[in-house]
């Protein structure tokens, strides 16, 4: 389920089940927002290993720069690509239908051993994680950093325009 439309992908999404796209999918908006090329598959830790193991094994070979893992209940997926993969792996705990609440898969990719680092975004946060993709690979090109940068000042002006609307509305009903 590689998605062709990107040529040359440098980020990789992956997630254990084809439930969780819906929560993935931002990760793939943000990623297309700042033209990221990317592909998305389905690698389930549990249910396809061999597939697993060769998929972390040879994403560097491919191009690939960054992964973005996202997992439910148990959430094994992004643990074992960074047990086996030297790139970047940002875990998306996803509260899935056999979860805890989440808490299963937010402790399953925060609690790894040291020597192998997952970067976790909070629960369900698939926007975050193509966001810190993006900024990883910016360190290295300077035009998706400035891209980076004027989005997060584009956050900070809706901020202020929020604030300043509500500061209005406040004076016009106290008057």
């Amino acid at each position: 389920m590689v998605d062709n439309a990107k040529a040359n992908p440098i980020v990789s999404v992956v997630m254990g089940s084809d439930s969780d796209l819906s929560v993935m999918q931002e990760a793939i908006q943000m990623l297309s927002y700042f033209d990221i090329p990317y592909e998305i598959d389905i690698v389930s830790a549990h249910r396809t290993p061999d597939k697993l193991f060769q998929f972390a094994k040879n994403a560097d070979k491919r191009g690939i720069r960054v992964i973005i893992a996202g997992a439910g209940g148990a959430a094994h997926l992004p643990g074992m690509i960074a047990a086996i993969s030297a790139l970047p792996v940002i875990g998306v705990p996803i509260r899935s239908s056999n979860s805890i609440d989440g808490w299963d898969s937010i402790l399953s990719i925060l609690q790894m051993p040291n020597g192998v680092p997952v970067a976790t975004v909070a629960l369900n946060a698939a926007k975050n994680a193509g966001i810190l993709a993006t900024q990883i690979i910016a360190v290295s090109d300077i035009n998706l950093l400035n891209k980076v940068k004027e989005y997060k000042e584009n956050l900070r002006d809706e901020v202020l325009i929020k604030g300043s609307s509500l500061s209005n509305d406040q004076n016009k009903h106290n008057s």
